[in-house]
């Protein structure tokens, strides 16, 4: 089975742009296959792994729901669920290092349930056939409610240098083990930290009961890239946040 890492925070805390050097890390690191899972329902890891979406999770179940409604015929006498099966393995990107599965936002109203258990149970599946997972999750907790989020050897809970967003991770944290999640281990990183307030931060998040994995500073040359339209994982080697996110993997040793 693989390595399960998982990525949670609110909103706006860099959490996709971290989930994408981890996918870099661990080709860098291991050379061994990884899978990305962008779990939330506003894609954007494709952007940070610099890949084209063809299709989605959401999408092909809309498909699939609209072929039932219809009596559409299906391939070679397939089952509906034969069908959507091989749907699923034809939409996963193929890229060098590493694959890519998207959720995708479902076109008809109703909230993403459905959606969330296809991506749950293909991560599963998939996970049998690589070494690695790296799974995207959607802001705040409902993914977490929801077990979108399940059988994860670490997850990484991402906060903006605020108190805010630290007591939001706290929460989460909470939220896991309120759940029950099989989540082995959870650990906070604070992200964009542009000052002297880490250390103080780090403190206050310790005293809250979190264990901080690390911090990762403001970086200009994110900025730069994103201007120029370039992915996270173009970063130069010497960038100051990829240097941090390359420490604080290598002190979890999963590599």
């Amino acid at each position: 089975m693989a390595f399960v890492l998982a990525l949670a925070g609110k909103g706006g805390t860099g959490k996709t742009s971290i989930a994408g050097l981890a996918v870099r890390y661990l080709m860098e690191r291991t050379k061994k296959p990884v899978l990305a899972v962008d779990a939330d329902s506003n894609a954007c890891l494709h952007e940070a792994l610099g890949v084209e979406v063809h299709a989605t999770i959401g999408h092909l179940r809309e498909e699939s729901l609209q072929r039932i409604r219809s009596g559409g015929e299906r391939p070679g006498g397939m089952s509906m669920e034969q069908l959507f099966d091989y749907q699923v393995q034809q939409s996963i990107i193929e890229a060098k290092g590493f694959d890519l599965m998207v959720m995708g936002r479902p076109e008809g109203p109703g909230c993403y349930c459905a959606a969330n258990n296809i991506i749950r149970k293909y991560t599963d599946k998939l996970s049998e056939t690589y070494a690695y997972v790296v799974i995207d999750n959607e802001a705040g907790m409902e993914h977490l409610s929801r077990r979108t989020t399940h059988k994860v050897d670490l997850l990484i809970i991402v906060s903006d240098p605020t108190v805010r967003g630290i007591r939001t991770a706290q929460r989460i944290a909470g939220l896991v083990k309120e759940l029950d999640l099989e989540i082995d281990r959870h650990a906070l990183v604070i992200n964009r930290v542009a000052g002297e307030e880490g250390p103080e931060l780090k403190g206050f998040a310790k005293e809250l009961g979190l264990e901080v994995a690390g911090l990762v500073p403001q970086d200009r040359l994110v900025f730069e890239n994103d201007l120029q339209g370039k992915a996270i994982i173009e970063l130069p080697a010497d960038s100051p946040a990829v240097k941090a996110v390359y420490d604080i993997f290598d002190s979890f040793r999963i590599g």
